[in-house]
């Protein structure tokens, strides 16, 4: 008994890893330990990257302190109800993935409900415009270069429909790079037309001020994709709204990479869509119980800035 009592007395007095409880002044080197709650917010997160998150509101700031520009605040759709995400426009961007001819178009798919997401899309490219949060149009774009390089497993995936309608003949499906004829040109090439933005958004979209990247795998921030990471660490960039097509493959993939990165995720889910069966809700599910936050068009509507 008597070692158990000098053990505790031990651990209770040493500055190594524990509280300092001496009547003496902490050692000079002992860092100071984080607030649990600071003015009755919770932070979440490592010392100067931190979200606070304020029980009584149940709002969750991502601002970073962030005073260049005013704070937006807009409501979640899933999980937890009267959740609100609070997000700096400074250091947010809108990501609109794949939204191309080649997933939307009537003569190239049949994608009903994307091209409903892609409508939706429209106006929320409008209110991220109106608030200042930037615009980043992240699509399929290969090279002949590219070509050489992808993967055969995407290869094969991309071949046996990811994209493609699974009503189409197997000898009949054409993979990246060939020609799809009829003037719509190669496979997601960079600059033919199956691979333009989508013709309601390619209205709205804009070359002075959004920024335009091609990607060449499923996800826009795998490992070899330096130009979108060399833009995000120019800007600064912290926090993504996702949107595009199709939910369960290259917005999740996108998504799940900035994930990784420790990037803010949140999911605008009607301004997504898929053609697999249960694809988008599983998708919602994942993301709202694991890798940040889900949202709508019209929650971002009538979000409020200021």
């Amino acid at each position: 008994m008597a070692t158990i009592l000098f053990l505790i007395a031990f651990f209770l007095t040493t500055a190594n890893g524990f509280r300092w409880r001496s009547s003496e002044p902490p050692p000079s080197d002992m860092k100071p330990l984080r607030p649990i709650v600071e003015s009755g917010r919770v932070p979440i997160g490592p010392l100067g990257n931190q979200w606070f998150y304020s029980p009584e509101t149940k709002s969750y700031d991502l601002t970073r302190g962030d005073t260049q520009s005013l704070p937006f605040s807009f409501s979640t759709s899933e999980g937890t109800s009267n959740v609100t995400v609070v997000v700096a426009p400074e250091l947010t961007t809108l990501v609109v993935i794949d939204m191309q001819n080649y997933f939307l178009h009537p003569s190239c798919n049949d994608h009903s409900s994307g091209r409903v997401a892609a409508q939706k899309t429209v106006e929320i490219v409008k209110k991220c415009r109106e608030v200042g949060i930037k615009v980043i149009w992240l699509n399929w774009g290969l090279t002949d270069e590219d070509l050489d390089k992808v993967p055969a497993a995407q290869m094969h995936s991309f071949r046996q429909g990811f994209a493609n309608p699974l009503s189409t003949p197997q000898d009949k499906r054409c993979g990246f790079g060939c020609d799809l004829g009829g003037g719509m040109g190669r496979v997601l090439m960079q600059h033919e037309w199956n691979s333009q933005l989508y013709e309601p958004l390619r209205e709205v979209a804009n070359r002075t001020v959004d920024l335009f990247i091609n990607k060449n795998r499923v996800s826009g921030l795998w490992s070899d994709n330096k130009i979108f990471s060399q833009i995000l660490e120019k800007d600064k960039r912290q926090t993504f709204l996702f949107a595009g097509v199709n939910t369960n493959q290259c917005v999740l993939g996108t998504l799940l990479d900035a994930y990784y990165r420790g990037y803010d995720c949140i999911l605008i889910e009607d301004c997504c869509a898929t053609n697999t069966p249960g694809g988008q809700d599983v998708s919602i599910l994942d993301i709202w119980r694991n890798y940040g936050f889900v949202t709508t068009s019209s929650a971002l509507q009538v979000g409020r800035l200021g």
